[in-house]
């Protein structure tokens, strides 16, 4: 698969402080693309600079194939944690006003517009000031002005912060459209149950530095240790016990159950997970058996726990 955007050994200092050490990056076509990382990482700092907002000390930036220009801000839809609107101009006036940077001319902007306000059920707010507005519903005005101008790549930063659980989910569904309609997403969070649902590949930064890049399914076959959740409901946990521990590391792990079993996490080394089932089932009932999957939030701590 192409990719939409390749950051190529970006460093950028500010004074003695390096906020981005020689940071490489490739954004695929057509993916979201999770970017994450601890407060302080270098996130900020690489997205105001695909932005052009501030400029690297070093390396390149290339936008589908060509060098980052200031003409490609008409490409990019830019959705900042911390927004931007003027708090005493009116919605709809607004809206027209920052569209018509992004390129668009009066009647399409008008058009665009009139689709997001029906789509997202905010028509009546056109004639309202942003102050007037709660947190969460400027947050669906920034964006529609994210969006509407239909750029190839859309970065969104803390997207969900501010919305009620039923417009998190609204706003989660446009984004998946939005991959849908051929967008690319790079999506920076710190949810990192969002990162799970919407992500295909994901990058971590930490300390100025990239430390892990890929698929999100290949970043958690790295990260898998082999090891399975266990329920089991048996007559003689201390024979049981005695026989699992002869072949398998053993721990005690917990989860939801209706039944009173023995909960274990058992890590198989170089076993087998049948071998594991068939010296459950000789003695006792098997209840849940799972192997344990490292999530995104379990890599994103480990990782930043290793290396800090």
């Amino acid at each position: 698969m192409a990719n939409i955007l390749e950051v190529k050994k970006v460093l950028k200092q500010y004074g003695d402080y390096v906020a981005l050490n020689e940071v490489s990056l490739s954004v695929p076509k057509g993916s979201i693309y999770g970017l994450l990382g601890p407060n302080g990482a270098g996130k900020t700092s690489l997205i105001r600079i695909i932005n052009q907002i501030t400029m690297p000390d070093s390396g390149e930036i290339l936008l589908d194939g060509e060098r980052l220009k200031p003409e490609h801000v008409q490409h990019i839809g830019y959705l900042p944690e911390e927004r931007g609107l003027y708090k005493s101009m009116k919605v709809g006036e607004q809206c027209l006003y920052l569209a018509q940077l992004k390129g668009l001319s009066h009647g399409e902007a008008k058009k665009q517009l009139t689709y997001w306000f029906d789509r997202l059920e905010i028509r009546g707010w056109w004639d309202k000031k942003i102050q007037e507005l709660s947190k969460g519903m400027a947050q669906k005005i920034q964006f529609v002005v994210c969006v509407l101008h239909k750029p190839k790549l859309l970065i969104f930063d803390e997207p969900f912060s501010g919305f009620d659980p039923v417009n998190a989910n609204l706003i989660k569904d446009e984004i998946l459209e939005l991959k849908k309609q051929g967008a690319t997403i790079i999506f920076s969070t710190h949810r990192m149950e969002s990162v799970e649902e919407l992500c295909d590949d994901i990058a971590l930064i930490h300390k100025s530095n990239k430390l892990i890049e890929g698929k999100l399914d290949d970043v958690k076959r790295q990260y898998r240790t082999n090891s399975f959740e266990v329920g089991i409901l048996s007559d003689n946990v201390e024979g049981l016990m005695y026989d699992i521990t002869q072949k398998f590391t053993v721990g005690q792990t917990h989860f939801k159950s209706l039944n009173d079993e023995l909960k274990l996490e058992i890590q198989l080394g170089n076993a087998k997970p049948n071998e594991l089932l068939q010296l459950l089932t000789n003695r006792g009932q098997v209840t849940h058996f799972v192997e344990k999957i490292p999530s995104v939030n379990d890599i994103f701590i480990r990782t930043v726990s290793q290396n800090s």
